[in-house]
């Protein structure tokens, strides 16, 4: 068996891979709705109809359909789309309020184990974002949730969304190693495949409660990945012994 390249940098999917993004949505939603009256709107479905529409929204720009958007702009337009499914104006509501719950994103929490691992991965490697997230909403979450990132890369710096193949190249030359001496972190295979793809190492973490217990998306794409841990502090163990 050949050798596997020594990994140089580990690059980070973020939303469902280090933060809670359904548990926060909710929290956010929660009283938005409550205020309208709309207590028949479970803030959790709430969150998942606004992720359902996230991919979509990529795709519009992926695709050379729209000009380049930051993540914040598409956040924005899906939300607007998801109040009017549920037969909401957005109109209605008054701009601090829209914006709040836009920036619930913003705020999301960390897995339990998130901070200590990527703490603990830190002391060996360059830990960075390789997100679809904007830099001011990275930012805003690191500096609340307390993710120590050496760098916050990804979308709006390589103005790629995922899983197109540039955005994980850009991300391997900003660093200035090789696509091979990078290792995406990720909960989704989909995001993994397209890595290794592009001829990154992988890591898959298993978030099974992402999704509120629901499997995955993609639950049934899994490959053999270079690493699979159930954990941030469980890779830490298997990288920085």
């Amino acid at each position: 068996m050949p050798q596997r390249t020594r990994i140089k940098a580990l690059a980070f999917d973020v939303f469902g891979t280090v933060v809670d993004w359904r548990s926060g949505i909710a929290r956010g939603a929660g009283p938005v709705l409550a205020r309208l009256g709309r207590s028949d709107i479970d803030p959790h479905a709430f969150a998942d109809g606004w992720r359902r529409r996230y991919q979509p929204a990529l795709e519009e720009v992926r695709s050379g359909r729209r000009p380049f958007v930051i993540l914040d702009t598409l956040h924005r337009e899906a939300l607007e789309d998801l109040l009017r499914h549920h037969a909401i104006d957005p109109a209605t509501l008054d701009e601090d309020t829209l914006v709040d719950l836009i920036h619930a994103w913003h705020r999301l929490d960390p897995w339990p184990d998130s901070v200590d691992g990527l703490t603990r991965l830190k002391t060996r490697y360059p830990i960075v974002t390789l997100s679809n997230g904007n830099i001011a909403l990275m930012l805003d979450m690191a500096r609340r949730a307390h993710l120590p990132w050496d760098a916050i890369l990804g979308a709006e710096v390589s103005r790629i969304y995922k899983p197109l193949p540039e955005s994980y190249l850009a991300t391997a030359r900003m660093l200035a190693v090789e696509p091979a001496e990078l290792c995406l972190v990720a909960a989704h295979h989909s995001d993994l495949a397209a890595a290794r793809a592009a001829g990154l190492q992988t890591a898959y973490v298993d978030r099974p409660l992402e999704y509120g217990g629901r499997p995955a998306p993609d639950a049934d794409d899994g490959q053999d990945w270079e690493f699979s841990v159930d954990s941030l502090t469980r890779l830490a163990d298997e990288l920085c012994r």
